[in-house]
């Protein structure tokens, strides 16, 4: 048995016969499969298992996982899934995860690899996401909030209580980039006050010069808004208000684009999340909140104690405590109040998946560089 890389041709007809013999190879094809990578079990020179690899985020996925028949019940797709588990943890990847047949489930429990969120229909099969955590590595992700253009911070969502730290928000970006930091949270204070994005144009200017992974937020109310999102340049639409005023269309945004298109941001005040600036606190627990929409196959979200937001005294750690204790799968990352390397440190060590951090940067209490070595 060795194994190896598997040509592309070789990997649609193997899976074409195992899992859908009765469409045409076309069928078979993702598009993404020539960013994939592609590994199989070889039997006197021949493949007879194969498994398809995607890496996003520091998260890796596994995709048409099939081995030819006689073949089966032989431990050559169990040899072939150890491989890939151990290539992820080699490469420092944070989580692997598939979106599995509720009837071969059993396989990747032996894995350790849980079901995470409720189960769904495709092509007549019912399917469930299954994941597991391989290693926690979390996430710097430096924040720019613009207004009119400009790099700045506010104290507490108060834009009253606004700083400007650079006119020129492609420069702050290229200096993070520079750094090594590998994702971007951006933010539209304009069009957050306004209800409609505003600041695309900065947006469309920083993804056109930069590789890092983008978020962008504020104002995105309405499918034009989302739109103008991705086309300018996001990876990631960031929301927060819609989802808690107007679900249908959220969830619709969930089905048109995908769940991974999303990241979803939770602003808290004593456990209730808070709408319209902070200045609204629903009856919303936060945890009713997280798990709902955990189950429409949201996979990231942020979360703000309102109360911690800009002021430099130390992140709501117990929060995210609490909330990774009762969802474990959840990729958590943690928002505001972070004011020196200890804090950051801490929420790595509570298991948050990331964490935005802003004015600590820009007012010289952590460097980039030490984020950077994160």
């Amino acid at each position: 048995m060795e194994i190896k890389p598997v040509p592309l041709p070789d990997v649609w007809r193997i899976r074409q016969v195992v899992m859908y013999p009765e469409e045409n190879l076309d069928f078979v094809k993702l598009g993404e499969d020539e960013k994939g990578l592609h590994w199989g079990v070889y039997i006197k020179g021949e493949p007879v298992s194969v498994i398809s690899v995607f890496e996003e985020w520091g998260q890796v996925q596994f995709r048409k996982f099939a081995t030819l028949h006689p073949h089966q019940g032989k431990g050559y797709g169990t040899a072939l899934l150890q491989y890939v588990m151990d290539w992820a943890k080699r490469q420092g990847k944070r989580s692997i995860w598939c979106n599995a047949r509720l009837t071969a489930t059993s396989i990747y429990k032996k894995f350790g690899m849980k079901a995470t969120g409720t189960s769904w229909q495709k092509y007549g099969l019912d399917f469930i996401k299954m994941e597991k955590q391989l290693q926690h590595r979390m996430q710097i992700i430096p924040a720019i909030d613009i207004i009119d253009g400009k790099c700045v911070r506010l104290t507490q969502g108060d834009y009253q209580q606004k700083k400007v730290y650079n006119e020129h928000p492609l420069e702050v970006a290229l200096e993070f980039e520079g750094a090594g930091l590998e994702r971007l949270h951006l933010v539209d204070l304009d069009g957050a006050k306004a209800g409609a994005v505003k600041n695309w144009k900065v947006l469309e200017t920083i993804a056109a010069k930069i590789k890092m992974v983008i978020d962008f937020g504020g104002g995105i109310k309405t499918d034009k808004d989302v739109d103008i999102v991705f086309n300018s340049g996001a990876a990631l639409a960031t929301v927060g208000s819609i989802a808690v005023k107007n679900e249908q269309e959220f969830v619709k945004w969930l089905l048109t684009y995908g769940a991974d298109k999303f990241l979803l941001g939770a602003d808290v005040k004593e456990e209730k999340i808070a709408v319209g600036g902070w200045l609204e606190t629903t009856d919303i627990w936060i945890y009713d909140f997280i798990e709902k929409y955990l189950a429409h196959g949201v996979q990231q979200i942020f979360c703000t104690d309102v109360s911690k937001d800009g002021l430099l005294q130390g992140p709501a750690t117990e929060l995210y405590q609490n909330i990774i204790r009762k969802f474990p799968t959840l990729n958590l990352i943690a928002s505001g109040g972070v004011s020196n390397m200890n804090d950051v440190l801490q929420l790595q060590e509570i298991g948050c998946s990331g964490a935005i951090i802003g004015k600590a940067i820009y007012e010289g209490h952590v460097t980039i560089n030490d984020l950077a070595k994160l």
